[in-house]
């Protein structure tokens, strides 16, 4: 026998590790050319994938448009709550005042000894002035303004809520000193003749001008509001168009411009035509 022991061994193992390193080789080009074609199949949007490609291009809302989109809808909700605190403390009673411009002569000013009580924790001294009206020639009770129409019936100045009572008589005194000297003259003032007869006012807190600027914060964070929802719809209005007019380009690479401007027409016809109807 020529052949030894060692031999088979050394005949047989060359030849099987060769078939194995290329049927590797095999199974990796195999695999390259796989993804190679699968991914110039999802580029060029081909048979069978198309559909799937288009859906994917679809663009989906991301985090930050979903939370500007949530910021927009809190702006407009907390502006409609603005709106109804800002129309029961301002905007109500500036439609309920009537009052009008009027002529007043100063007649009389006292303090009475009976004082008024003081949110309930003390009492203190009151002023009240007296007028004649220049029109009518009766006479009313002067106040600073509506409020103090609507909290003290007669009186023209009540000091703030003082434990001492001297210093309460010598503030009211000093404010009685300074109209007296005051007394005979003729100025402007505001009455209402149909809900307060026999009083009238100097100045007026809810005017035309406070009210206005009071509704106007509720009015920007509503079209604040109103205007980031709405931003934040285009731009999704807006990639929506894109992706579907890429996904139904013609292939060949070059751009489609006439196509997309037909797109675009058909798009805004079509809303034009559902807005009108």
């Amino acid at each position: 026998m020529f052949l030894n022991t060692a031999s088979p061994r050394r005949s047989f193992s060359i030849p099987i590790n060769i078939n194995l390193h290329g049927a590797r080789r095999r199974q990796t080009r195999e695999l390259v050319h796989a993804a190679v074609q699968h991914e110039h199949e999802w580029s060029r949007g081909g048979d069978g994938r198309e559909g799937h490609g288009a859906r994917t291009q679809v663009p989906v809302s991301s985090v930050g448009e979903d939370r500007a989109i949530l910021l927009g809808f809190t702006m407009m909700a907390f502006s409609v709550l603005m709106f109804f605190v800002v129309g029961i403390t301002t905007v109500k009673p500036f439609v309920n005042s009537n009052w009008e411009e009027a002529g007043c002569v100063l007649q009389q000013t006292d303090v009475p000894e009976e004082w008024v009580d003081c949110r309930g924790v003390s009492t203190v001294p009151c002023l009240r002035v007296t007028v004649n009206l220049t029109r009518t020639n009766q006479g009313a009770f002067l106040h600073f303004d509506e409020e103090s129409v609507l909290h003290a019936t007669e009186c023209f100045y009540i000091p703030k809520c003082q434990m001492e009572s001297k210093a309460l008589h010598d503030e009211v005194q000093k404010v009685k000193s300074s109209l007296d000297s005051l007394l005979g003259t003729s100025s402007s003032c505001l009455e209402d003749q149909t809900r307060h007869p026999s009083h009238v006012i100097l100045n007026r807190i809810y005017t035309l001008r406070r009210t206005l600027f009071a509704v106007l914060w509720p009015c920007l964070m509503l079209g604040g509001g109103a205007l980031l929802v709405g931003l934040v719809k285009l731009t999704q209005c807006l990639a929506h168009l894109s992706a579907e007019v890429s996904s139904e380009a013609p292939a060949g690479g070059r751009p489609a411009s006439r196509y997309t401007q037909g797109k675009l027409y058909r798009l805004l016809r079509r809303s034009s035509m559902q807005s009108s109807s």
